[in-house]
């Protein structure tokens, strides 16, 4: 007896010196002066599971231990996070100065080394160029509008008297309308093959690189070569035929824009990277908006007001044009103010191409900063009473171009879908408030990261206006 119980205390101080050991690793083997303190987790996987499971906290708590720039190793990156407003911007307005884009390698593999936010220098003034001419006001005035509004009509028709789950059926209204967008006349046919892989896709990005079956990053790569295939067949059949399409990848296939002439995998992952940015802004933009009208009855009376002013001056067919879409200001202050109290984005990656100095410590060649913007939305100093939602403070239009507005990114990376993602969340709440009205069905739960989404879905009870 005495012997078994000293072979169990050799193993339990065996298993304790091991796990010791191995979270010392990474803090031995990314040991350098002058950085920023903090810590580094397990081997690999460093501290991705807490980084990923508790978020915000795990920022706050390590914010309270170590200040607000700290080293951590996420999503398989060594990586220093920063929190400071002034700091943050600082990076995102530098990216000439050895800051640039270091999405981790997930991203990369899954959303292709052409997207827009993987590229740089004049590679990303390149393709952001080709982007904006697929997405400019002008496009969207000229072209996107009227498509967006038809869509719009159809996708809400025949809902009265239905309890929906709104967050499925944002999610469908944003990654349809994108890939309709796109290709036009082949989205109906295929879109039921290419929705399940491309959520797949959209899992995968966020995730560690380990390619073994089971993993998300697996599923997410097995998703982005079949989203591949589906449209590499699409593009083979438009260049066997003379028949031409008013949609983007015509637009692209065509290169009617000498200025940018992409080749297929420039072509590919532009296509990606358009369906993969709208997606998930526009569809929880869409939802969190609804929960939040629904828990502030005046400001849906407000917002429904400014819609029916709209939709009374029209015959029952007339869509709603460029024009109509900016006079609908407090609309546009009820997206801003949903985007920064759900916060659907909450930071970005750069990755030092130098050792680069930040606030008197050293961060080293190769490693990423999460400029972690999150907080800045949180702030009273920038936002009164920050946790209520209040839209009128958008009124004022200087506040979209406040120094620490990073909800549509900063700098050269603003994001260049901002306008058109705000026009199809402003139609779809047009057409949605003039023609119902709505309650919510049970206590559904709002998760807050990695994304923000409802696990049980966001059901509500609809009826006729």
């Amino acid at each position: 007896m005495a012997a078994l119980a000293v072979v169990v205390c050799c193993l339990v101080f065996g298993f304790c010196f091991l796990c010791f050991a191995l979270l010392k690793w990474n803090e031995i083997r990314y040991r350098r002066k002058g950085l920023p303190p903090g810590t580094m987790g397990w081997p690999v996987f460093g501290e991705t599971t807490e980084f990923l499971k508790h978020g915000p906290n795990f920022m706050k708590n390590q914010k309270a231990r170590y200040g607000s720039l700290f080293k951590s190793h996420i999503l398989g990156c060594p990586t220093v996070v920063s929190m400071d407003p002034e700091l943050n911007r600082y990076i995102l307005m530098n990216e000439g100065k050895g800051l640039i884009p270091g999405y981790p390698q997930s991203m990369l593999d899954i959303l292709g080394r052409c997207n827009i936010a993987a590229v740089h220098g004049s590679a990303h003034k390149y393709i952001r160029g080709s982007l904006m001419s697929l997405i400019s006001p002008a496009m969207i005035k000229k072209q996107l509008l009227p498509k967006i509004d038809k869509f719009m009509r159809s996708f809400l028709d025949k809902w009265d008297g239905k309890v929906i789950d709104i967050q499925q059926k944002t999610n469908e209204m944003a990654l349809f309308i994108a890939f309709k967008q796109i290709v036009e006349v082949e989205s109906g046919q295929i879109y039921e093959t290419f929705k399940p892989e491309f959520d797949k896709l959209l899992i995968g990005t966020l995730s560690l690189p380990i390619n073994i079956p089971g993993t998300n990053y697996h599923r997410g790569f097995q998703g982005r070569q079949r989203v591949i295939r589906i449209l590499q067949r699409i593009i083979e059949d438009r260049r066997a035929s003379s028949v031409t399409h008013s949609d983007m990848l015509d637009h692209l296939l065509r290169n009617e824009d000498s200025n940018y002439n992409l080749n297929d995998e420039e072509i590919l992952d532009q296509i990606i990277t358009i369906l993969y940015s709208g997606y998930e802004t526009v569809s929880t933009t869409s939802m969190m908006a609804i929960k939040y009208l629904h828990d502030h009855p005046r400001a849906l009376k407000e917002l429904r007001d400014e819609h029916l002013a709209i939709h009374q001056n029209k015959s029952p067919e007339e869509p709603i044009d460029w024009d109509d879409y900016k006079s609908m200001s407090f609309t546009r202050a009820v997206i801003f103010e949903t985007s920064r109290l759900a916060t659907v984005v909450n930071g970005v990656l750069r990755k030092t191409t130098k050792d680069i100095e930040l606030n008197g410590f050293i961060i080293p060649k190769g490693w990423r900063i999460y400029v972690y913007t999150r907080e800045t939305n949180y702030d009273p100093f920038h936002y009164s009473e920050p946790l209520t939602f209040n839209p009128w403070r958008w009124l004022d239009k200087s506040l979209e171009s406040h120094n620490y507005c990073f909800i549509f990114g900063g700098g050269t990376r603003l994001c260049p879908g901002k306008e058109l993602g705000i026009v199809q969340i402003a139609t779809f709440l047009h057409y949605f408030v003039t023609s119902y009205r709505w309650e919510e069905v049970g206590g559904d739960e709002i998760q807050q990261f990695p994304r923000v989404e409802a696990p049980n879905g966001l059901h509500i009870k609809l009826s006729k206006n």
